[in-house]
Formats: structure tokens, sequence, C-alpha cells
């Protein structure tokens, strides 16, 4: 009877073991996948610059803030420097991965279209990479960009770009690194309500910046991506995932309606209740009136 008794609460434990190493497997040959697309695809080197004009010369038509002036402002910090080289070369895949076991730990319900939006924008990513190759900054040594990575370390390229690496060094657009951590953000706070939540934008905020001072990726770069993972989860919508949640106008009419508590721990006052309409059945009767005549009889 305990043998019995036993094996039924080992079965289930089994099986979600099961489930969770066919996804983690899955995750990784998807991953590997799209590293041996972007390494596989030979980049146009002579494109790649051409392509880096025009981003540069786009984004001082539009008026976006320089990406010189962002690294030389961090420049004069070196443990800034490092810092920002670190996060940008080992928190990126580490952090993803970790977000990913833990929504399918601790929120089942909604890791399925949280791993569609990222196998989606992934894909698209990828053919970004592909269509558009891309110089990053960095290699505009012209305009004054210097490669913080070789400088002050540590350094996940090659020394030589056009040497046979398992990284492209001509991906930059659109900006993973950013368009992942927007994911990361976005899908947190969808699952937390706790008002502290909102603090994992911080993420994406630091990759946005550790990316641009590092030289690694123009402004645009992670614009494209952030308007990818957009259309991404309008594409998956909000049947599952409760991406509404990221609206803050969204949440204070909800807690309004349901005359909860804020975060500040306010209560909307209590509107009176509306009168209830009367219908001609519960109307009182008007008296009849008597016809002229036998009113002067009387």
């Amino acid at each position: 009877m305990a043998d019995a008794v036993r094996q039924s609460l080992m079965r289930p434990r089994a099986a979600s073991v099961t489930r969770f190493g066919r996804e983690l497997i899955a995750m990784v040959v998807l991953f590997t996948i799209y590293k041996f697309g972007r390494v596989v695809h030979t980049s146009d080197v002579n494109l790649a610059y051409e392509n880096a004009q025009r981003v540069w010369d786009l984004e001082r038509w539009a008026r976006l803030p320089n990406e010189l002036h962002a690294q030389q402002a961090m420049l004069p910090m070196q443990w800034l420097v490092e810092f920002a080289n670190t996060y940008y070369a080992f928190v990126h895949l580490p952090g993803t991965a970790a977000f990913l076991i833990w929504m399918y730990l601790r929120r089942p319900q909604l890791y399925p279209p949280v791993r569609r939006a990222i196998i989606a924008m992934t894909a698209i990513a990828l053919l970004g990479h592909i269509l558009f190759p891309l110089a990053p900054p960095r290699m505009l040594t012209q305009y004054g960009f210097v490669d913080t990575a070789a400088l002050y370390g540590p350094n996940v390229y090659h020394d030589d770009p056009d040497a046979q690496s398992l990284i492209n060094q001509y991906a930059a657009m659109p900006s993973l690194h950013v368009g992942w951590a927007m994911l990361v953000a976005a899908g947190l706070i969808a699952a937390f309500k706790t008002r502290w939540r909102w603090l994992w934008l911080l993420h994406p905020t630091i990759t946005a910046m550790a990316v641009v001072g590092t030289a690694n990726h123009y402004w645009i770069d992670g614009i494209i991506a952030c308007l990818l993972l957009a259309l991404v989860v309008y594409l998956c919508g909000n049947h599952v995932v409760p991406w509404y949640r990221l609206n803050p106008v969204h949440v204070v009419r909800q807690r309004r309606a349901a005359n909860q508590p804020d975060y500040y721990g306010i209560v909307p006052a209590e509107r009176p209740a509306a009168p209830a309409p009367t219908t001609t059945a519960d109307a009182p009767a008007e008296p009849a009136l008597e016809p002229a005549g036998r009113a002067a009889q009387d």
C-alpha cells in the first residue's frame, strides 16, 4: 500500500521533470539554430559598412542622440565601462534563460505565449541580420568610437571581425540585447501584481545604455527591436498573457471599478448607487378624471 502511494506521488513529478527536460532541449536547439544561421550566412562587409553609414545619417536626420557623446561621457569612469562590458557580455543570454526557466516553473500558464513571443521575435531578427548586415559603431573609428571591450575587457568578440568565429559581428540590426531585455521586463511586469514590478524596466534601460556606451549598437537598433516586440505581442494577443497590466491607466481603472485600494492604500470614494429605473407596472396609478357633466350634477 505504501509503495503504491509513493509511486502515485512520484509519477506526476517524473512527468513534470520530463516535460521540463523536453522544453529545455527544444529551446537549446532553437537557440543553436539561430546562432548557426547567423554564422553560416556570410555578411557582405562592404554592404555592412554602407548600411552603417546610412543608419548614422538617418539618426542625425532624425535628431536622435549621438552614440559618440554617450560613449565619451562614460569613458572617464573606467569602472562604469567595465560594468557595461560585463553587463553586455554576461547578462544577456543567462538572464533571458533564467527568465524562461522561472516562467516555466512559477508561471506555467504564462510561459507558452512568452515562448512564442521570443521565438517569433528571434526568427524575425535573424531575417533582419541576414538581409541587413550592419557594422556596429565601434567599427566606425573615423568618428572617434573605441572598442571598450578590447580596451578594458571582457571581450567576447574576435579581434578580427572578418575571422571565422561563432559570432557574426555584423548582426546588429535589430538589437536582440535590447529586445530580449524588454521582453523579460514586460513578462515579469505582467507576471507580478506588486507596485515594485515596474523596477524590472531597469533591466532594458541598463541594457540599452550598455550596448550604446560600448558602441555595440546604435539607438535605432534598440528602437526597432522594441517595435518588433510590440508587433509580436500584439499578434500573440492578451487572451493568455495579461500584457494589459503594462498599461497603468488600465490598472487604475480596474482598481476603481473593483473599489480596491491603490498602491498607496487609498480607497476610492464610494459612489452612491444609481436609483433603479421604474417601470410602468411599478409607477403609482393616477386618479381617473370624471366627466365634466357628472361633476356639475353633483
